[in-house]
C-alpha cells in the first residue's frame, strides 16, 4: 500500500512538473513597453542651448513670492525631461536661475501676448463694446500665473474694407451710391442710386462722413 502512494504522488508531481513546463515553455513573455513618445513641449526647446534662454514652457521655476510688482527679480529654476540645455561654459546642467519682472501673465504688455478675435461686435458701437477673448503669451515671454488667460477686449476686428476705396468711390462714384454698396449698406446705396445722389446733397455728405471715418463697414468693423 506503501509503495501503491508513493507511485501515485510520484506521478502526481511528475504530471504537475510537465505542466508547468509547458506553461512556461508555450506562454509568450510580454514585456511592459517603455513609453518612448517624447513630450510635445520638446520640440519648443533648442538642445543645448543656454538654458537661461529656453522657452517657459521647458522649465519648471519656483515663485519668488519676496518679489516686488513691476521690479526685476531673480527665479531657481530647473529643466524639464527630455529637454537637454548647458550653462556658459558650455557645460550641461539641470537647475539654473533666471531674471524676470515680477508680475503676472495678464499684467503684461499687450504686445506680450496673443488673443483671439470676435467678429460678432460691433467696433464703431456707442460705448464701445467689448468680447471675452482667450490670450496665450508668446513663448519668449517670461511670466508669473498661468501663460493663458481669459480677458475683456475691446471690438477691434476688421472685415477688409479700405477706407482709401470707400473715400475714392465716394468722390467719384457716389452719386450712384458705389461708397454705399462697397461698404455693404446695400438700402442707403439704393436710395441714394434712384435719388441721384440726393441731388448731390447726400453726395457731399456721404464724402465729409466717410473721409472722417465716421461712416463704416454695415458689419461694423474697423478700416484696414
Amino acid at each position: 500500500a506503501g509503495s501503491l502512494m508513493t507511485t501515485k504522488h510520484s506521478q502526481t508531481q511528475s504530471t504537475l512538473a510537465k505542466s508547468l513546463t509547458s506553461t512556461s515553455t508555450n506562454t509568450p513573455y510580454f514585456k511592459a513597453a517603455e513609453s518612448t513618445e517624447m513630450p510635445s513641449y520638446v520640440t519648443k526647446c533648442p538642445s543645448n542651448g543656454l538654458c537661461s534662454r529656453l522657452p517657459p514652457d521647458c522649465m519648471t521655476c519656483n515663485t519668488n513670492f519676496s518679489c516686488i510688482y513691476g521690479k526685476p527679480a531673480t527665479f531657481d529654476c530647473k529643466v524639464k525631461p527630455h529637454v537637454h540645455c548647458v550653462d556658459q561654459n558650455n557645460n550641461e546642467q539641470e537647475n539654473f536661475t533666471i531674471n524676470m519682472t515680477c508680475q503676472f501673465c495678464w499684467q503684461l504688455a499687450t504686445t506680450d501676448y496673443v488673443c483671439t478675435n470676435s467678429t460678432n461686435c460691433m467696433t464703431v458701437s456707442c460705448p464701445r463694446q467689448r468680447y471675452n477673448a482667450t490670450c496665450t503669451v508668446r513663448d519668449h515671454i517670461h511670466c508669473l500665473g498661468n501663460r493663458v488667460f481669459p480677458k475683456m477686449l475691446y471690438c477691434n476686428w476688421t472685415g477688409g474694407y479700405k477706407w482709401s476705396t470707400a473715400l475714392a468711390l465716394s468722390i467719384t462714384l457716389g452719386g450712384f451710391g458705389a461708397d454705399r454698396f462697397y461698404l455693404g449698406q446695400w438700402r442707403e446705396g439704393l436710395g441714394k442710386l434712384f435719388s441721384f445722389g440726393g441731388l448731390g446733397i447726400w453726395t457731399l455728405i456721404d464724402v465729409l462722413l466717410i473721409g472722417v471715418g465716421y461712416v463704416g463697414p454695415a458689419d461694423g468693423s474697423l478700416y484696414i
